[in-house]
């Protein structure tokens, strides 16, 4: 079983900055893909980024250029860097972790980010 908890969700107003971490414990397959997904009210939930264990990187099109997706290995934890935020970003950001070769997703508890305007 594997856990992952979030952390680094709030209020920040239109332009600002926040960070999102999730770290993973319990037995963690690899090579697996860590990132971040999000659902608006009212909205389908959509990947927003997504990092391979090698770092490969995606992003859905309306984040790209602001956010940043990043990984650290040794501590099973992944980051969401959003910088100048809008409140179109306004959602719940669930992390998740997938193994390349076992088809289970291991979810977060998800964490709120509301921006300002």
């Amino acid at each position: 079983q594997v856990q992952l908890v979030e952390s680094g969700g709030g209020l920040v107003q239109a332009g600002g900055s926040l960070r999102l971490s999730c770290t993973a414990s319990g037995t963690i397959a690899s090579p697996n893909t860590m990132g971040w997904y999000r659902q608006a009210p009212g909205k389908q939930r959509e990947l927003v980024a997504a990092i391979t264990s090698a770092g490969t990187t995606n992003y859905v099109d309306s984040v790209k250029g602001r956010f940043t997706v990043s990984r650290d290995n040794a501590k099973n934890t992944v980051y969401l860097q959003m910088n100048s935020l809008k409140p179109e970003d306004t959602a719940v950001y669930y992390c998740y972790l997938r193994p390349y070769y076992w088809d289970q997703v291991n979810w977060g508890q998800g964490t709120q980010v509301t921006v300002s305007s």
